[in-house]
């Protein structure tokens, strides 16, 4: 009986031990780690707003976001009010060196052009945190790694980006813009005109381009990832708006089953992809000189000759950076150029003159697309500020 009374005691205290130090984490994390980092930031010159329980910013970050995109963007350069409003507040109301609260975390705002190099250039000393696991299971590889691992992971990446393999993907590039260019043409000969959304159809050029050039593979066999990746995002906008808690990931929330499903079946779907091309590689068949057959060519050669290559896994997470990374931004770029090309007709009628005068009715090739100028100048790009006199 005594025994039993000591173990009694034993586990009581056990318990009562592990609550305390479970409650005084807790209490460090929601209160006095965030406090401590404020009065750290306010010393450096740094202002924002103060530490709210728990939540920080969040809230008031996700109701403007919500209320500005419930209405049209107003046509303007001036965009940021609309995309990040936010952000665009605090630094209207704090001045260039502030603070945002995400949770219980507080993240820097930083607009000096200056400090924005030296931290780009002190990568070792401004590392990548992720607060959120579950952010990993949209993407990660390159764009998440530091240090070594970066570097080494870069240097089997590079080569598929070198120019002369760049200009070997300019026929997959015409022929998705072709494509994209008949079917607007069917459309206007039907009627003898036509107003269409441009956006989707932008969507589905960027989304062909990069299944053609990238992975040889048609835009039908991209598309399942394409759609699971868009899917995937569309959860974590929702999870950035929220409290991460710590943990929470493991719980079996609708979002979260749905978020490692896609992530299984995004995975299953480019692992075929890999090891059917690995497997013609290796039997000395001719490469697609795509981006897909340049990385794994890249990541056998540097395993044969340093054993220090990349994992399926390691490819496999760069592949969905391939997809992620190269296609939305893509699509928002055209579109834009676009709307500022119809602003500034002059602009417009000088590209197309120097296009017809440079390509005429041939292919665009390298040497060709070298010689545009007007096409390439970033002056277009900054809309307003390169309209000439009376434009």
């Amino acid at each position: 009986m005594e025994v039993y009374l000591v173990i009694r005691d034993l586990v009581s205290l056990l318990v009562v031990g592990l609550l305390m130090i479970w409650g005084c984490r807790t209490l460090n994390w929601v209160w006095l780690a965030p406090k401590r980092l404020e009065s750290c930031l306010r010393q450096q010159g740094f202002a924002g707003n103060p530490y709210r329980f728990l939540s920080g910013d969040i809230k008031e970050l996700s109701t403007m976001s919500r209320q500005t995109r419930a209405k049209p963007m107003p046509l303007s350069d001036d965009i940021g009010p609309y995309v990040v409003p936010f952000q665009h507040q605090t630094a209207n109301q704090y001045g260039k060196n502030s603070f945002t609260w995400f949770g219980p975390r507080p993240r820097v705002n930083i607009t000096d052009p200056e400090k924005i190099r030296e931290i780009l250039n002190k990568f070792n000393d401004f590392q990548k945190i992720h607060t959120n696991p579950l952010l990993n299971l949209l993407v990660s590889g390159l764009a998440n790694l530091d240090g070594d691992r970066w570097s080494k992971r870069r240097k089997i990446i590079n080569p598929a980006f070198h120019q002369d393999k760049l200009k070997n993907m300019l026929p997959a590039f015409y022929q998705s813009c072709s494509d994209m260019l008949s079917k607007w043409e069917k459309m206007v000969c039907t009627k003898g005109y036509s107003e269409l959304d441009v956006w989707p159809y932008l969507v589905d050029l960027t989304r062909d381009v990069i299944s053609r050039s990238a992975f040889g593979s048609s835009f039908e066999e991209g598309k399942r990832i394409f759609q699971l990746l868009e899917d995937q995002l569309v959860h974590i906008i929702k999870l950035i708006q929220t409290v991460y808690i710590p943990g929470w990931r493991f719980s079996p929330t609708k979002t979260n089953r749905e978020m490692k499903m896609k992530h299984r079946d995004i995975k299953e779907l480019l692992m075929e992809m890999i090891k059917r091309r690995e497997k013609a590689i290796k039997a000395g068949e001719e490469s697609n000189e795509d981006l897909l057959d340049i990385l794994v060519e890249s990541n056998i050669r540097e395993m044969e000759a340093k054993n220090m290559g990349m994992s399926i896994e390691d490819v496999i997470e760069e592949c969905k950076l391939f997809y992620l990374a190269g296609q939305e931004t893509t699509s928002v770029l055209l579109v834009w150029t676009m709307v500022l090309l119809a602003r500034y007709p002059d602009w417009q009628s000088k590209a197309r003159e120097e296009v017809l005068h440079v390509l005429g009715d041939s292919k665009p090739d390298a040497d060709g697309l070298n010689r545009l100028k007007v096409v390439s100048n970033n002056d277009i790009v900054r809309g307003s500020k390169a309209v000439p006199t009376g434009g």
